[in-house]
């Protein structure tokens, strides 16, 4: 018989690990949305881009249909992940 305690450790260490993978990838994706911020700023384009945004969230929600994760969650984290984008976005344009 296996030690459920020892299962559960195991698991929670992958975990652990893809959590730490997800925030490592979550600071490089802001790092390039930032410059992007950046970039419209400096020519005056809008901080938010529906269409894009759109066709992101139609994107992720395939993806995540195709990985077995729910496509509304998908949209949820995007859409907050989005939500900060703008903000960031925005203060990029009032700082110039």
């Amino acid at each position: 018989m296996t030690d459920p305690n020892a299962q559960l450790q195991t698991l929670r260490s992958s975990i652990d690990n893809i959590d730490a993978a997800l925030v490592f990838m979550l600071a490089e994706r802001f790092r390039c949305t930032k410059q992007v911020g950046v970039l419209k700023a400096e020519y005056g384009m809008p901080a938010s881009d529906p269409s894009r945004e759109e066709q992101q969230t139609a994107r992720l929600r395939r993806l995540a249909a195709e990985a077995d994760l729910d496509p509304e969650f998908a949209e949820k984290w995007f859409n907050f992940v989005v939500a900060e984008v703008i903000r960031h976005h925005t203060e990029a344009a009032e700082e110039r």
